[in-house]
């Protein structure tokens, strides 16, 4: 008898066209704009990248929104968010990505952050446009491969990716651009459910489950058998010294003999 083949009729072109299909939906994807935001007082970068997911994204416009630090916070979060607007009006981006700020030692820091970071909120809601949190490791996650790569790490890479030939200065510049790169290529996923690395948010929604496992009662284990024989430390007496270093058994219970 002749032996069966079990692979199917089309198996030389079936399963390659059909992963050629599913490639080609994957790429047909209309490209989308994304506005990335590294808030800061001082310095709030500003980058726009165009692209779709797995190819390497087009740089489409970089700066920064510098305000002065003897000048009063009301002014200086009014020049970010005029020009955050401007760059809504000019660039158009389908998305907004904003650094999520994380509590640092420096309370004053951390402050203006997040007062610029809500500005670039604010002014995406209006609009109705999508804002996506990234962490700073998310970021040099998507971007570099390591959470733990430095800011010099993710210059590079920002500038491999966008064929730069200078660097985006300053470096708050290079780090919108990452966010919105940081975005562009993790919004499938997103959208998708898929598992990604923890942001802040989702930490914050696992520390009451880590808490409640904490406060777990301990589950019952089965009690451990008696040795056949007495173990160093058994049955010590006031000197500290063990009660059957002859090799007896000990047949008293743990914590008995005691002197």
């Amino acid at each position: 008898m002749g032996t069966r083949d079990w692979r199917p009729r089309d198996w030389r072109h079936g399963a390659r066209d059909d992963r050629v299909g599913l490639v080609t939906l994957y790429t047909a994807r209309p490209p989308s704009r994304v506005l990335g935001v590294d808030p800061g007082l001082t310095r709030c970068g500003l980058g726009v990248v165009e692209g779709v997911p797995g190819r390497p994204p087009t740089l489409i416009a970089t700066g920064v929104v510098r305000t002065g630090a003897d000048e009063d916070i009301a002014v200086r979060l009014l020049a970010i968010e005029r020009e955050i607007e401007r760059w809504l009006d000019e660039h158009r981006p389908d998305t907004v990505a904003v650094e999520r700020v994380f509590a640092q030692h420096n309370v004053r820091t951390v402050m203006g952050t997040a007062q610029a970071g809500a500005v670039a909120i604010v002014c995406a809601a209006r609009r109705g446009l999508p804002v996506a949190l990234h962490t700073p490791s998310e970021v040099k996650a998507a971007v570099t491969g390591s959470g733990r790569a430095d800011k010099d790490q993710v210059t590079l890479m920002v500038m491999r990716l966008l064929r730069l030939t200078d660097r985006p200065k300053p470096a708050d510049a290079a780090d919108a651009l990452a966010l919105a790169i940081c975005h562009l290529w993790r919004a499938p996923a997103l959208k998708a459910g898929r598992p990604t690395p923890a942001s802040g948010a989702d930490q914050e929604q696992q520390l009451p489950q880590v808490a409640a496992l904490q406060h777990r009662p301990p589950q019952t284990c089965p009690a451990p058998q008696a040795p056949s024989r007495a173990l160093p430390g058994e049955g010590a007496t006031g000197e500290g010294l063990p009660r059957d270093l002859g090799g007896h058994r000990g047949d008293h219970s743990p914590g008995e003999g005691a002197a």
